[in-house]
């Protein structure tokens, strides 16, 4: 009855029930024949959330909900109290309700904490789980930067550092939706998280009842201008995009992006404990991209 092997025992319940990434997990688990269930409840609700809880009794907890704005994190700019209640307020409350039922609780957090430093350059190392944010361009972020040291805490939560995620469709949320759809976009390498390779590891985690801080991409960086040359030389050959500075890009924001690359190093030696592995971010790009083809996605 052990939870920590993956036995029938683990009951997992998802928070942001129609949620994009909350789906894919719900797919996910289904399908490898795990009791699922979701809900929508607000994570600021106290009592709905302990109504929920102790409702379906989960073994683990699977945060995929909070705030990132639409169509995107400029939203929490104009609208930083729902984003403090969501990312900041809701997220502690969920793992503190959790914590005292003794439920695992993992949280599909971000690592767009970071960018770019002189200890960090482009094509050189990435930041570690340790290393503290040094990224606060945007409201988003540094709610996120904020609240993560404080969730991490908590000895029942386990952090996963999603970047620019990518499903193997055109939904708007994907990473790759976003940027075919830009004027312009900036060429500038980056982590990417493709989901179809990394949830199955979030599982995994979870089930072996891990705990703490991971980033949670493909090993490597990606800039823009690899992901959509691949993505023209595979799913949309008549495809055509144009580049422009970070500079120029800056008068068209409310919020600053961040740029960087994340050290995947305790990811994947975690991982491979459980004989699981996650390939380099440009092979899984091509994969990706080969499935979007295979599927008829154009």
């Amino acid at each position: 009855m052990s939870a920590s092997n993956g036995t029938s025992a683990n009951r997992f319940l998802i928070w942001g029930g129609k949620g994009w990434v909350a789906g894919h997990l719900k797919e996910l688990l289904e399908k490898q024949g795990k009791e699922v269930s979701s809900t929508t409840v607000r994570m600021e609700d106290v009592a709905g959330v302990a109504k929920v809880l102790d409702e379906i009794k989960p073994t683990h907890v699977l945060n995929a909900a909070g705030c990132t704005g639409r169509p995107n994190v400029d939203w929490c700019e104009d609208n930083k109290e729902q984003t403090v209640r969501s990312n900041v307020i809701g997220t502690l409350t969920l793992a503190d309700q959790c914590a005292q039922r003794g439920i695992h609780c993992t949280i599909f957090a971000t690592g767009c904490i970071y960018q770019y430093d002189e200890k960090h350059p482009m094509g050189g190392a990435g930041f570690k789980e340790e290393d503290a944010p040094n990224f606060v361009g945007s409201f988003y972020s540094m709610t996120k930067g904020h609240v993560e040291p404080i969730l991490a805490s908590y000895n029942n939560v386990l952090i996963l550092r999603l970047r620019m995620p990518v499903s193997d469709d055109l939904h708007p949320r994907n990473f790759v939706t976003k940027i075919s759809k830009y004027d312009r976009v900036v060429d500038i390498p980056n982590s990417n998280t493709i989901l179809h390779d990394l949830l199955p590891g979030s599982i995994l985690l979870a089930e072996h009842n891990n705990t703490g801080v991971y980033n949670f991409t493909n090993p490597g960086a990606i800039s823009h201008n690899e992901v959509l040359a691949l993505f023209k030389e595979i799913v949309r050959p008549n495809y055509t995009w144009k580049n422009f500075s970070l500079e120029e890009q800056s008068k068209v924001i409310k919020a600053g992006r961040s740029n960087c690359k994340l050290d995947t190093d305790k990811l994947v030696s975690k991982l491979k404990e459980y004989n699981y592995e996650v390939p380099e971010v440009h092979d899984a790009y091509r994969q990706c991209f080969e499935r979007m083809k295979a599927a008829g996605v154009q």
